[in-house]
């Protein structure tokens, strides 16, 4: 898809923003593939760039309409990969083209309580109603089918971009390397501290349960990256999940320093990022330089 040539800037601006989109849009899955979002140029009548939707699920008319942006091209684009930044869709610049973008009136909702509007208008106060079109409203006849399958598309456009508010509302975190890696010098904030039983060690004197305690944390670096360790007691506990008085109890805000570890594996829960480290070597004087 050629890149046409933007109003009211100067060339040399036209190809920085070009490059900049390029390299946003790099290692992103190809639109022919699962679509994309396409900022459409201003036209007579539109004086604003405007965020459309092309899904290749629909056979004509496969160009959805969403949302007015800016009247420039800078504050477009920046509003648009901001909010679809952790998309695995591209976002490109095109012109206006009618007939595939002209409105014909089948995506107008012509039942229930928002009978006369269009779903883009739909999606932004109401996305659970797109959702119940998309997946249980029940198509008579073709041209409601077409419909629930446009319904379809909108909400994956909605899900595009809670997925990125999701996101954004969470820690960024990436991993701190690959697995048998080692690492030296680390500083870590605790932020969590759970306790267990360690169901290998527990064991009975006598008649008398004798329990090993581990603390399993979760700590964050200075760059925002989550670390998982964990740490057996080395004397046992008479009382399950309670650490012996001889054991250092970790505790939310308490910071490590680590001269060494190995990390034990990674892992990505609900996107975001954690690296396991095992072999733990405290710094001299933190923590008797204890080994785990």
């Amino acid at each position: 898809m050629a890149n046409p040539r933007l109003p009211d800037i100067t060339e040399a601006e036209q190809n920085l923003l070009y490059e900049k989109l390029n390299a946003y849009n790099r290692n992103r899955t190809s639109y022919k593939e699962a679509g994309c979002y396409l900022i459409v140029l201003p036209r007579e009548g539109h004086p604003d760039y405007s965020l459309w939707f092309y899904t290749p699920f629909l056979e004509r008319r496969n160009i959805l309409f969403i949302e007015d942006l800016k009247p420039d091209i800078v504050s477009s684009l920046r509003i648009a990969t901001s909010v679809l930044w952790y998309v695995n869709r591209q976002v490109l610049v095109t012109q206006y083209n009618e007939k595939r973008m002209s409105h014909n009136g089948d995506d107008l909702v012509s039942f229930g309580k928002y009978r006369g509007h269009f779903l883009y208008e739909v999606l932004r106060i109401d996305p659970s109603y797109v959702n119940w079109i998309a997946f249980k409203f029940t198509a008579r006849i073709p041209k409601q089918e077409r419909f629930v399958k446009m319904a379809q598309a909108y909400n994956t456009i909605y899900l595009d971009k809670m997925s990125g508010k999701r996101r954004r509302t969470q820690p960024l975190s990436r991993y701190l390397g690959v697995k048998g890696e080692k690492l030296t010098n680390l500083t870590l904030k605790v932020l969590r501290v759970r306790l267990e039983d360690d169901p290998y060690k527990t064991e009975l004197s006598g008649t008398t349960p004798l329990f090993y305690v581990r603390q399993r944390l979760t700590a964050v670096d200075a760059n925002g990256n989550l670390v998982n360790l964990a740490f057996s007691s080395s004397t046992p506990s008479l009382v399950s999940g309670r650490l012996p008085s001889l054991e250092h109890a970790f505790q939310p805000g308490e910071v490590l320093h680590i001269a060494s570890a190995r990390i034990s594996g990674t892992y990505e829960n609900r996107g975001i990022c954690y690296t396991r480290l095992n072999y733990i070597k405290f710094n001299k004087g933190s923590l008797n330089n204890r080994e785990t």
